[in-house]
């Protein structure tokens, strides 16, 4: 099969893979260029397990090529706080609401959460519900999620008050 030559930007790093055009972003990320926080569940785009940003939206990297990615930006769960040893304030806010049990499905909430916050920085409990609707958990009842989502969007506001003023 011929492949075809990727130039993306992963986490702020300037990336070049070579691929078959049957290749999946998902497994771009994980197989070519070693990030294996993005799980892979469904293999559907049902679950989520698999979100990334590209260009700063949340998809499903299962459901794209990888060469559909080319010349695109894409965040992974190693990228959000942009140094390895720091967590961004979601998954911080994950950590400290206990908003995970397992944790296979937490990078892919983790993704779909920071993308949300963007889109509604101060969300209803509703609105919460809504937004994580496009992810599954088998493990837990979500409450310690929605917590998780709370609390991140509580550091958010008060990061940019912070900043602001």
């Amino acid at each position: 099969m011929t492949e075809m030559d990727v130039n993306l930007i992963v986490n702020g790093e300037r990336c070049r893979a070579r691929v078959e055009p049957r290749k999946t972003l998902a497994d771009l990320l994980r197989e070519d260029l070693g990030l294996t926080g993005t799980h892979l569940g469904c293999e559907h785009g049902v679950c989520g397990s698999c979100t990334v940003l590209l260009d700063g939206l949340a998809v499903r990297s299962c459901l794209m090529f990888g060469v559909q990615a080319d010349g695109s930006e894409v965040t992974s769960v190693e990228g959000l706080a942009g140094d390895p040893e720091s967590l961004s304030l979601v998954q911080r806010a994950f950590q400290e609401t206990h908003g995970l049990q397992c944790g296979f499905c937490t990078p892919g909430f983790v993704i779909s959460v920071t993308a949300f916050l963007e889109d509604v920085p101060d969300p209803t409990d509703e609105q919460i519900r809504d937004g994580l609707s496009g992810n599954l958990c088998r493990c837990t009842g979500y409450q310690g999620i929605v917590h998780a989502v709370r609390l991140a969007a509580r550091l958010r506001r008060e990061e940019r008050a912070e900043t602001s003023g």
